[in-house]
Formats: structure tokens, C-alpha cells, sequence
């Protein structure tokens, strides 16, 4: 991945905007008409680039809100990705991002042919010009409170850039973390380092590889709605290495009745890929590609953590089943609730607990429960009941709660409101970890890294699943529903 210009632009409604950094790679440049052929658009200079950008964005003409080409109905965006009309034709794609009083903007290397304009999903260097737009969005915001504070970030932006994005290829977002590692200064060093980058690690090599995944849940018991979960990984490793330019490949792996990974993202130090690791998708239903792995990542880590890539899962379980019932009796709420844990998920938690909340109803004043596993805790004030499960389940891998609930006085200062839990629309919410285990299978050790090092280093690998909004929804009354749309 590699990009052919990079611009950090101030703005006001209405007003003049200002460029306030840009940096061209012609390199990337020379590699952009190589690529797109006949296709190919200059990108134009500053003074020209500005005031096609603020127009595209809406950020000009405040007395003209409407412009045909860019609001008619015709054209309906729902990216951050544009085409901006410059002198020989449209220079696409042009990643912008508006926070505050800035915008933060990149031009990536598309390398094919765009006649006709490819889908974004085929272009990998969107994703990753995303992330190090965010990355340079994080390292401007951090810290600063005024003007001064701004010019001195810019100030250090050449520097930074130099060793983040060394000849427009994209190493490493956190820019932020250069900073911290460069104040030190580079000291003596043995080894021949690159001039972009300027300091390196010292002390006992070591790796650390970290897989997490957070899976989403919203269930109903109903027969013409059907539950939803969402399962979505992140696998964030540190290379504490000596070596100037170190070389590390890491595999993450499946076992034979794994769920594959989807939609996969990486960071920008990855070197290379399996086309079969990014054609799988979740979005395209036609996609029935089932690429099983081992998915390798070969790449020179950054010097600090680092997310070395994201992906999606489609597994054919939720681990938690749940069924909750409420209905109102006369000026009592009878609540059920059971919950069952899949056999094929591990019985090993560092928490589990259920939160019941009631909503608009006031602070309760009398419960009457039987539990058949774990401890409550009644939150009165709040109107909150806590089912503390624990780290098992029995092993009937089942339990239940059942009681009555009374209310007292609305007090409209003390007790929280919804707007969508009204009437007898409740819900239970799971918050779970389980360590050293993932839903989709996906796992690493120390045979699936390998680092061409002098020192051997010690490999450390950790997994764990996280509950993320796991919502079961009372089967005896409306509820908000979730679908999954086939589009983007």
C-alpha cells in the first residue's frame, strides 16, 4: 500500500481554507500512471486542489447550499471517499475527513486501471489510508488546546512522516508513539538503521501476539424474528526486537471445525498477502469462498503495539442462549429468564454476569426471586437487578431466575429513563469474558511466529472472547430489531 499525497487543511464555514501541511511522494506518482493507464489524473497543485476539496465537502458558498452535481439525488455518498472534478478529469479516490476546524485528507494508490471505477471493497490501500488518516488525526488532537499548540504539532510532521510513511509507503499510525521513542534520540547504534527510522529497541527480545474477539447478540425468541450475533476479532502484537529492520511472519490458524475469517483489514506494515486472505466477504451474500487458513502476515513491526489486523467471523452459534419474559400484573412485574451456555464453548470465565435493568418504572421496593445458580444483587435506587453468575455454569450448563418485582414512586432525578424501554419493552444484558478462548477457533502459538533474528526471542500468545452489547429482548412485547443489510 502506498500513497501519492497527503494534506492537512484548516478551515471555517464559509470561510477561506488554509493548508496548513502537504507532502507528495512522485515515486508513487510515477507508480499511479503506470497502473491506471489512459485512467490517470494529476493530482493538481495546491491552489488548484484546495477549493475542489472545500466544494466537494460543502465547506464554500454559504449562501449557495445546494450544487447539482454534488447534492442532487443522483448521487448519494456514504463514504468518506470522493471524486474531485480537476482539469483532465475526476481525481478518485480522495479520502477526507472533517474533525473540528481541520480536515485530513489522502490520496492512495489504486493499482489497476480505474475505467471503470473499481468497488472500494477491491482497493486494500482504502483501509489502510483510513488508518493512518486516524492516526494523524489522533497524534494532531492529543494534547492540543490553541493555536500555538497546533503549529507545533505541524512543525513535527515532516520528521515523523519521514519514518511513518518512508517514500509514501505507510509503516506505522501511531504517531504519537514515534514521538515518545524518538525523544530519547537514536543513540549509538551497531547496525546500519534506515534514515526513517530513527531509534530502536533495547533489552530481551521478545513477541507478543494478542487475539481478541467481541462478539454482538441481540435475541428475541420469536418466530418471526430472527436473532442476530456478530462476531469481530482484533489481533494487536509488540516485537520487542534488537534488529534495525527485524522480519517477523505471523499465522493465525483454525481447527478443522473453525468458522473462517472474513473482511479481513491489516495494518500497513504488512508486506504481502493471500489474495484468497482478502476476497472473502460478509457483505457479498454470493461469496461463498471458505478460505480456512493459515492466514499469514508477513511484516516490520512498529515500535510499539500495533493492530496488525481486523476481521470478521460468521459462526453458526451465539455463545450464551437466552429467553426472558416479563409481563405486568396488576402492579407487579413477573420476570423469567433462562440462559444456557453452548457445549461447544468453553466453561472457564474471569466474569459472567446478567444486568436487568426496568426502565421509567421508579426505584424498586420489593423483590421475591428463586435462583437456581449464582447470587443477586438488587440495585434499588437504580432499578437495576444483578445476576452474578459467576466463572461456571453448572454442568447442566443451564440456569434460570424467576421473580416478582414492585415499584415504588417515580422519581424522575434518581431513577434512568429509555426511550426505547417503554411499556413492557426490557431487556437482559450479558457481560462475560473467557480467557485463552476465541468463538471462531482462530489461534496462534509459538510455532505459528516466526522472527528472523539474531536472538531467539520469546514468543508470547494470549486469546480471549468479550461479550459486546449482548442484548436477550422480552419475548412478550415489541422490541427494536436488528437485520443485516446486503449493502455497503
Amino acid at each position: 500500500m502506498a500513497i501519492r499525497g497527503l494534506w492537512l487543511i484548516s478551515h471555517e464555514k464559509g470561510g477561506i481554507g488554509v493548508v496548513r501541511f502537504s507532502r507528495r511522494y512522485p515515486t508513487v506518482e510515477k507508480r499511479a500512471k503506470a497502473f491506471n493507464g489512459d485512467s490517470y489524473v494529476t493530482i493538481p497543485e495546491d491552489d488548484l486542489f484546495l477549493p475542489a476539496l472545500l466544494t466537494e465537502l460543502g465547506l464554500t458558498d454559504p449562501d449557495k447550499n445546494f450544487v447539482e452535481y454534488r447534492d442532487s439525488c443522483s448521487r448519494i455518498n456514504k463514504t468518506s471517499v470522493y471524486a474531485l472534478p480537476v482539469g483532465e478529469g475526476n481525481l478518485w479516490p480522495v479520502l477526507a475527513i472533517p474533525n473540528k476546524d481541520l480536515v485530513y485528507v489522502c490520496v492512495p494508490l489504486v493499482e489497476q486501471s480505474m475505467n471503470p471505477l473499481p468497488p472500494l471493497i477491491t482497493i486494500s490501500g482504502i483501509s489502510e489510508a483510513f488508518t493512518f488518516l486516524a492516526g494523524l488525526m489522533g497524534f494532531i488532537n492529543s494534547g492540543q488546546k490553541n493555536e500555538t499548540d497546533l503549529c507545533a504539532k505541524v512543525a513535527q510532521l515532516p520528521v515523523l512522516l519521514t519514518q511513518a510513511c518512508p517514500l509514501g509507503s505507510p509503516t506505522d499510525s501511531n504517531l504519537q508513539g514515534l514521538l515518545d521513542s524518538n525523544m530519547g534520540g537514536p543513540g549509538n547504534q551497531i547496525q546500519k538503521q534506515p534514515a526513517w527510522k530513527t531509534s530502536k529497541y533495547k533489552g530481551k527480545a521478545q513477541v507478543k501476539v494478542c487475539i481478541s474477539e467481541k462478539v454482538k447478540c441481540m435475541q428475541y425468541d420469536k418466530r418471526d424474528i430472527t436473532d442476530m450475533w456478530q462476531v469481530h476479532g482484533t489481533v494487536t502484537c509488540k516485537c520487542d526486537l534488537e534488529e534495525a529492520m527485524p522480519h517477523v511472519i505471523v499465522s493465525l490458524n483454525l481447527p478443522a471445525n473453525g468458522s473462517p475469517l472474513q473482511d479481513i483489514l491489516v495494518h500497513p506494515c504488512v508486506a504481502s498477502l493471500d489474495s484468497a486472505v482478502l476476497t472473502s466477504s460478509s457483505v457479498d451474500l454470493t461469496d461463498d469462498s471458505a478460505f480456512s487458513g493459515p492466514y499469514k502476515f508477513p511484516f516490520t513491526p512498529p515500535l510499539d503495539w500495533f493492530n496488525l489486523c481486523y476481521y470478521t467471523s460468521q459462526v453458526p452459534v451465539p455463545p450464551i442462549l437466552g429467553f426472558y419474559q416479563l409481563q405486568e400484573e396488576e402492579l407487579k412485574l413477573k420476570i423469567t429468564v433462562n440462559l444456557k451456555l453452548h457445549e461447544s464453548v468453553k466453561n472457564g470465565f474471569e466474569y459472567c454476569e446478567a444486568r436487568i435493568p426496568f426502565f421509567n418504572r421508579g426505584s424498586i421496593t420489593h423483590f421475591e426471586h428463586k435462583l437456581s445458580y449464582g447470587q443477586l444483587e438488587v440495585l434499588r435506587e437504580k432499578g437495576v437487578l444483578v445476576w452474578v453468575i459467576g466463572q461456571k455454569f453448572p454442568k447442566s450448563l443451564e440456569i434460570s431466575l424467576t421473580g416478582t418485582v414492585i415499584f415504588g414512586s417515580m422519581s424522575h432525578l434518581q431513577q434512568p429513563s429509555n426511550p426505547i424501554c417503554t411499556g413492557n419493552t426490557a431487556y437482559v444484558k450479558l457481560y462475560f469474558r473467557i480467557p485463552d478462548y476465541t468463538l471462531s477457533g482462530c489461534y496462534t502459538d509459538q510455532h505459528s511466529v516466526q522472527v528472523f533474528s539474531s536472538a531467539k526471542p520469546k514468543i508470547i500468545t494470549s486469546r480471549e472472547l468479550i461479550s459486546s452489547d449482548y442484548y436477550i429482548w422480552n419475548s412478550k412485547a415489541s422490541a427494536p430489531v436488528v437485520y443485516r443489510s446486503p449493502f455497503l
